[in-house]
């Protein structure tokens, strides 16, 4: 059974730098397309970023766009979300997410596998 497990969620202040990591254990990464997503409080979860199997391909949500990097290390089995200054409105659980297939445009939620727990990060001015 296929899990995955994010990390790094703290609190920061704005300008601070943040990394996120999401291992996987029980399946090999890269087969898999790699996601975040996030969920404020009282708010749907929204994508963030995305990255194809082989990270030759990325894409970012146009809130996170210039700020956000997200990558992977496939012999590590890890995903990471790099947060330059974060702002307090990126205060959210993040959620790593595998998918099939690299979509590109709209990244729908419910086209992903599995998930994991969640991080909280949160921003504080």
């Amino acid at each position: 059974q296929v899990q995955w497990v994010e990390s790094g969620g703290q609190l920061v202040k704005t300008g601070d730098s943040l990394r996120l990591s999401c291992v996987a254990s029980g399946a090999t990464m890269a087969t898999y397309s790699m996601n975040w997503f996030r969920q404020a409080p009282g708010k749907e979860r929204e994508f963030v970023a995305e990255i194809s199997r082989e990270a030759i391909n990325t894409q970012y949500s146009d809130s996170v766009k210039g700020r956000f990097t997200i990558s992977r290390d496939n012999v590590e089995n890890t995903l990471y979300l790099h947060q330059d200054s974060p702002k307090p409105e990126n205060t959210a659980i993040y959620y790593c997410a595998a998918a099939h297939f690299y979509y590109r445009g709209t990244v729908p939620a419910n086209s992903m596998t599995s998930w994991g727990q969640g991080t909280q990060v949160t921003v504080s001015s």
